[in-house]
């Protein structure tokens, strides 16, 4: 029987692309403003560069691209390049549609909720605090906590020990087969691939369940569970 669904964050509950492409956006314009002698498709080009080779989580890719750019950091040009992004993500920053009712839909059917996401601790609550969804998990692991990112089972066996469930027990959904799939079946659970979030043009997941939209989790509960 299942008992918690197991969430990645990004692609999966938020639209994390949509959000980064927002945010870099802006920040381009904003630091030409501040005087950056460079056209915002270039500036986007290489935060994007950076991004690539760094990670899409690194925090220093303004300064990143000041010393590249510079040989140093020019405040004025980086604080605008900061808070522009900050407005444009949090603006962006919205949950897919259908997220909320199926959230909610899952604790009265009695589902514990839980993330498991790659993503630094204060990025991932950000992000669900922008939401107001902080307070609807259960358990939330991150990259800080772990210190292993998926496909690595460690993410995945920390958040059964919080949820003191077993791997039969928890169904894991997300959007990157290669992490999310592939790191769920490792411990034994089931996986559902958000396919609504997938950006890679995966053509088989191999995973249990594939949807089109979050709300068909509740399907997928209800037939497991036999209800």
């Amino acid at each position: 029987m299942i008992k918690a669904i197991i969430f990645d964050l990004d692609n999966t509950l938020v639209d994390f692309m949509l959000l980064k492409r927002a945010a870099i956006d802006a920040a381009a314009v904003a630091m030409v403003d501040a005087g950056l002698q460079l056209s915002p498709d270039e500036i986007k080009r290489r935060i994007n560069d950076i991004y690539d080779a760094e990670g899409i989580e690194y925090q220093q890719v303004f300064d990143h691209l000041l010393k590249e750019e510079l040989g140093e950091v020019d405040y004025k040009i980086m604080s605008a390049g900061i808070v522009a992004y900050r407005k444009a993500r949090e603006a962006a920053l919205k949950p897919y549609p259908g997220v909320l009712p199926t959230l909610i839909e899952l604790i009265k059917m009695g589902m514990k909720l839980a993330v498991v996401s790659d993503a630094p601790s204060k990025e991932a609550w950000l992000r669900l605090s922008y939401i107001n969804f902080q307070h609807f998990f259960d358990v939330v692991i991150t990259y800080d906590y772990s210190r292993e990112r998926k496909p690595s089972p460690v993410p995945f066996n920390l958040a059964l020990t919080e949820l003191g469930l077993k791997p039969h027990e928890c169904l894991m959904i997300g959007d990157w087969a290669e992490r999310d799939i592939v790191g769920a079946k490792k411990v034994g659970m089931k996986t559902v691939f958000a396919r609504y979030g997938d950006t890679f043009d995966t053509k088989n997941p191999e995973s249990d369940y594939d949807i089109n939209s979050i709300t068909e989790l509740i399907g997928i509960v209800k037939k497991e569970n036999g209800l």
